[in-house]
Formats: structure tokens, C-alpha cells, sequence
């Protein structure tokens, strides 16, 4: 039966899921990075890319560039033995974790979040951080 193409991969799966899917199909067919190191370089050509967009300030341009650094993203993070989806996730649960401690500290000295500048909300965030891993 051969290799499934790219073009089988479901649509309705979560979208990092999707893209380490088809990143995984295509590199069946040879085409993919050599190594980490170089999704890695496409990544950092992305971000560039995404910069670029933001200064052009067109908002469909932007959206593709930043759609571009995640997939590449998920490509670093298939290349280096992680699961895209698994990781984001747990990524995302760890901040949300530190950012309601956050909060919880920030509560607990009578004040409010969006009363604090950036580099006060950064003091609090890191002192969670110690607190709570």
C-alpha cells in the first residue's frame, strides 16, 4: 500500500497534532530537515519573516508568518523526539499553573494584576515560578 500522503492527514485534528503529522508524512518521502539544527534555522528565518510582516502591519501576511514559526516550531520539537501536541499542551497547563499563582500573590498584597506595570507583573510571575515550579 505505500506511505500515506500528506494530503490523508485529517483536517479536524488539533493543529500542532496536524502538523507534526504531516511534517512526519512528508519526511517519508524525503523531505524534511537533515537534523535539528536545521528546522532550527528555519525557525529563526520565520521569526524574521513574522518581524518583517509586523512591519508591513498587513494583518493576513502576519497571520501566515506566524502560522509558519509554529509549524516550524513543531518541526523542531518532532526532530528533537517530542510530541508537538503533548508538549504545547503541558506548556501551556505550566503557564497557566504559574500565572494563577501569579495572580494569587499579587491578590495577597492587596493589589490587582492590571493595576501593575510589565516589570512589577514579571517580579511577581518569577517569585511563582520559585514558589510552584
Amino acid at each position: 500500500t505505500g506511505s500515506q500522503s500528506v494530503c490523508d492527514v485529517p483536517k479536524n485534528l488539533p493543529a500542532a497534532m496536524r502538523a507534526q503529522k504531516v511534517a512526519k508524512r512528508a519526511a517519508k518521502f524525503g523531505y524534511d530537515f537533515k537534523d535539528v539544527s536545521q528546522a532550527a534555522e528555519k525557525v529563526t528565518e520565520e521569526l524574521g519573516e513574522l518581524l518583517a510582516a509586523l512591519r508591513e502591519k498587513t494583518e493576513a501576511h502576519i497571520a501566515e508568518e506566524a502560522g509558519d514559526l509554529l509549524f516550524s516550531a513543531v518541526n523542531v520539537a518532532r526532530l528533537a523526539g517530542a510530541d508537538g501536541e503533548m508538549s504545547l499542551k503541558e506548556s501551556t497547563d505550566k503557564f497557566v499553573r504559574r500565572f494563577c499563582a501569579t495572580e494569587a500573590l499579587v491578590l495577597a498584597d492587596g493589589r490587582k494584576m492590571e493595576e501593575l506595570d510589565a516589570e512589577t507583573l514579571w517580579k511577581y510571575y518569577e517569585e511563582a515560578k520559585k514558589q510552584n515550579g
